[in-house]
């Protein structure tokens, strides 16, 4: 008969995943949390750019911390407190994209350990050391969200901020949660909307136990927090003169975004309805008790989030992040109420998924490695190396314009066009064009100004892919004519093409 294998080692590997809760600290977990944390996304902190968003959000933050406030130099659509979390990290550390994703990691973890404290507080440690493992894996993998996203920098203060109500303290921490909440809006401003419901439920809780008369001066504290905090963000505009600035960019700009958008509702509801089977079948098999505060907390955060996805008209895989915590900790409660009758082969099972679903980052790790024995560098992608060829070359940069791999400007040091494109695809938002004070009021104006007035001497676009998205013909037809007729291609580089003006 053939020898059972020994199963002694995975064991003892079982056992090492599946700590003794009640030992649990807030520094060992963080400190399993932080490492997760970083063996995802260390291998992804040398790539030129992950998400247009990221690179975009340096660039503004680099053209803060040169002395232009966001919105006057450079544009994008985010409010001010996602720049400055760059901008800081800039100007303490240089312009070092590795501590940029290191501080991004940081933030994860952060988010994740607060999710324990959550789960602890409304649970049992067990629910919320895994809801915290859960919410690190999906802040880290499938998609583009290895990079520092404005959902990382919004969702940490919010965590914190709902892990100070449910623990029911009182007075100024209210204060300090409003300060909070107004610091995650400042940071993603769909943040207003899961604390405009949570303060609707916290609002019911207080007229339906009877409690309001006690209850409102905490009330008062936490909505003057958020206030005060979005109130300081316009000091600066206000100080240089600039603060309808500040309104139309952050606020204006971000309803019209939401308006144009309108007619996707429907592309939403996929989403909703897998959401809500989620959610019902915690509920119809008593997973989970609908009647417990905490849980009331929970849901009134996750209708908010998702409202705020229906009011954009769409759920990209980045969205996700701000729902995570929120959805994991009520997962996680239901299946602790769960028996199983093998729990050891269930956490084989589990321990397996594990191992199999960071394929991400293990094909990240062996592209950076070829990528040092081949070039001598970790560092990969268009965004580094197009800059090393023009400065080898001796080719003029002064005037350079990324429609991809837009990073390209922060590694020269130079500036985009025009504030439009910023970020690349803004030339084709014209509802934002108002909101921007810029001279031309249309995408085909604002290209045309580009390519015919300021002459770019460089152009770097994608290759084998339209240089904007397909819906714009006349857009792509127009550039690509021009740059035939007045461009020519000087080098193809990791998958992206440079045109240089003909003399």
């Amino acid at each position: 008969m053939p020898r059972k294998p020994d199963l002694k080692v995975l064991h003892r590997i079982v056992h090492f995943f599946t700590p003794n809760y009640h030992l649990l600290n807030g520094r060992k977990v963080f400190a399993v949390l932080f490492g997760l944390s970083l063996f995802l996304r260390l291998p992804f902190f040398f790539r030129d750019y992950i998400d247009r968003d990221e690179s975009t959000f340096i660039l503004v933050a680099q053209s803060w911390v040169d002395g232009f406030l966001p919105y006057t130099q450079l544009w994008d659509l985010k409010p001010p407190l996602t720049f400055l979390f760059f901008a800081i990290i800039i100007k303490i550390f240089g312009k070092s994209l590795f501590v940029i994703r290191l501080i991004g990691t940081l933030t994860v973890a952060s988010t994740a350990f607060f999710t324990y404290k959550i789960g602890d507080a409304v649970s049992t440690k067990k629910v919320g050391f895994w809801s915290a493992i859960g919410c690190v894996a999906l802040q880290s993998m499938f998609g583009n969200i290895q990079g520092v996203m404005s959902e990382h920098i919004s969702l940490l203060p919010f965590c914190i901020a709902l892990y100070l109500i449910l623990s029911r303290k009182k007075g100024g921490w209210y204060f300090v949660s409003g300060l909070l909440i107004g610091v995650s809006i400042m940071s993603k401003l769909n943040m207003v909307y899961p604390a405009f419901f949570l303060g609707l439920f916290l609002l019911y809780e207080s007229i339906r136990d009877k409690s309001l008369k006690k209850e409102l001066p905490n009330l008062f504290l936490w909505v003057l927090g958020m206030i005060l905090l979005i109130l300081i963000t316009a000091i600066p505009y206000y100080a240089a003169k600039s603060i309808n600035v500040w309104w139309q960019s952050i606020f204006m700009a971000s309803l019209a975004y939401s308006s144009s958008k309108i007619n996707s509702v429907f592309k939403v509801l996929p989403f909703c309805m897998i959401l809500f089977l989620i959610l019902f079948l915690l509920f119809r098999f008593k997973l989970v008790n609908i009647k417990t505060r905490s849980v009331q907390l929970l849901l009134a955060v996750i209708i908010g989030i998702v409202v705020s996805f229906i009011q954009v008209g769409k759920v990209n895989g980045h969205y996700l992040i701000q729902l995570y915590p929120f959805l994991l900790l009520l997962i996680a409660i239901g299946l602790n109420t769960l028996k199983f009758r093998k729990k050891f082969r269930v956490t084989q099972l589990f321990l397996f998924i594990s191992i199999l679903l960071p394929l991400e980052a293990y094909s990240e790790y062996v592209k950076i490695v070829k990528n040092k024995i081949e070039k001598g560098t970790f560092y990969n992608g268009a965004g580094f190396t197009i800059p090393q060829f023009l400065l080898k070359n001796k080719i003029k940069t002064k005037n350079i314009f990324f429609i991809e791999h837009h990073i390209g400007y922060w590694v020269l040091g130079k500036n985009p066009p025009t504030k439009v494109v910023t970020h690349p695809s803004n030339i084709t938002r014209e509802e934002f064009f108002p909101y921007m004070e810029n001279q031309r009021k249309t995408s085909n104006k604002e290209l045309l100004y580009i390519l015919n007035d300021l002459q770019p001497e460089v152009i770097v676009v994608k290759k084998n892919r339209s240089i904007f998205h397909k819906e714009f013909t006349e857009l792509n037809e127009y550039i690509t004519t021009y740059l035939l007729n007045h461009y020519t291609e000087i080098a193809i580089i990791d998958k992206a093409v440079v045109y240089q003006r003909l003399k």
